[in-house]
């Protein structure tokens, strides 16, 4: 039973997926920013029910910008989550651009694609980055830097930081975390670490028990004279802080 309503939500999946694409092909052209932003919201929040992940939201999420959110990094399903929360463009590694559907969904919500063993285009992005914060955008990382499995928090790398200090932008953390909906016990269902494919994290994600996403929103900090190192280290604490409390 488990392996056929994991297929059912599986076909589900697919189906939404092809929706999306679909719509930022046909429709988005035709409709507003605000517009948009209300179906990205609706989109990923009809995702997570197909997934029976329920979504709570802790704290208060920007209505605007200019915000660099700072989130610790589980799983493919942390865009998904965030997006659902609130309007905001990411800051993902290149080879997000070349997951089938995916990649084109994440384009056509602004995401900017950084080749992460490449100093220069981090230069790039971060340019990048502190021009739309300056415009008033909300702007997502996850600067650990990869994933890891929701229990502990890797170092947060500072580099992407710059960007807030340039347009002296606020700086909010986000905890992210994932629990079993009748347990309250941690998930590693969604993980997508180590030598995990996105295939396989997407099928343990649809065999698990119905899941909690917990995405608890900070208080924004300006950087305040802090260079990106402090910046980092302290926004790393202040998520630490979250992950204990949510």
């Amino acid at each position: 039973m488990k392996t056929a309503r994991a297929a059912w939500k599986l076909a589900r999946l697919g189906l939404h997926i092809g929706q999306g694409l679909w719509t930022v092909t046909f429709v988005f052209p035709r409709h507003t920013a605000a517009q948009k932003e209300e179906q990205i919201k609706a989109w990923a929040l009809d995702l997570l029910g197909i997934l029976a992940i329920t979504l709570v939201a802790k704290g208060q999420p920007p209505e605007r910008g200019p915000v660099l959110l700072a989130a610790n990094h589980i799983s493919w399903l942390d865009m998904v989550v965030l997006m659902a929360c609130c309007a905001n463009r990411f800051v993902a590694k290149a080879e997000v651009r070349h997951w089938p559907g995916v990649g084109r969904l994440a384009a056509a919500n602004g995401t900017l694609f950084v080749t992460r063993e490449s100093p220069r285009d981090a230069v790039r992005v971060v340019h990048q980055m502190a021009e739309l914060l300056k415009t008033g955008e909300v702007v997502t990382i996850f600067p650990e830097g990869t994933t890891s499995n929701g229990v502990q928090l890797l170092p947060f790398h500072a580099n992407l930081f710059q960007a807030a200090i340039s347009a002296d932008a606020t700086v909010q953390p986000v905890a992210l975390q994932f629990s079993d909906l009748a347990t309250g016990q941690t998930s590693l269902a969604p993980c997508y670490i180590g030598n995990d494919t996105l295939l396989q994290s997407i099928w343990r994600t649809l065999c698990a028990a119905r899941l909690c996403a917990v995405v608890s929103f900070g208080e924004p900090q300006r950087p305040l004279g802090r260079d990106r190192r402090a910046l980092a280290r302290d926004t790393q604490a202040a998520v630490l802080a979250l992950r204990g409390t949510a």
